[in-house]
């Protein structure tokens, strides 16, 4: 049986490595995966059972991640991984529980230069938390800025066609 897995941050940005892993860090039912030679590993449960994981080979995706197939007690898994410094950088653009918990205006800037593509709002718009704010188009790619948190546009700093510099302001929502 296959299944497919999204790996926690912690284990996906630690393996491979010489040391436990705890895998869904905020679940309560926690499991910690420990390495025991190049293609083993022990895997300790919630209920303090330890079961022995068979390593398949690593396969790199086109993304920059890395799938790996673990088989369990039978159970064959294949695990999506991400290095440290990917898994570092998806966390910090990640919307966290603060982001929608804080109140005063927020500058959405730019993360990579290009073009505006498109512009899905104007100032005076209420918008919801990951409403798309505008499209910039960078090294042939279009990519949606959405918005960190609900409220209300407060002010649009460009339009479609403006080029950008990482950093730009883009827009205010207060």
């Amino acid at each position: 049986m296959t299944q497919g897995i999204r790996v926690a941050p912690t284990l996906a940005c630690l393996l491979p490595s010489d040391r436990p892993m705890v895998v869904a860090p905020n679940d309560a039912t926690d499991v910690t995966v420990e390495p025991f030679g190049a293609d083993r590993a022990a895997v300790h449960g919630p209920d303090g059972r330890v079961s022995w994981a068979h390593l398949g080979p690593n396969r790199r995706l086109p993304n920059g991640r890395s799938v790996v197939e673990v088989v369990v007690d039978g159970w064959r898994f294949e695990l999506e991984l991400e290095d440290d410094a990917r898994g570092t950088l998806r966390e910090r653009a990640s919307r966290t529980a603060d982001a929608t918990a804080s109140t005063g205006p927020v500058e959405v800037r730019a993360a990579i230069p290009g073009r505006v593509a498109a512009v899905a709002v104007v100032a005076g718009d209420e918008i919801e938390a990951g409403s798309t704010l505008l499209v910039v188009e960078a090294m042939k790619m279009q990519n949606e800025l959405r918005a960190p948190r609900a409220g209300r546009v407060e002010r649009v700093a460009v339009g479609p066609g403006d080029t950008i510099e990482l950093g730009d302001v883009l827009a205010v929502i207060a």
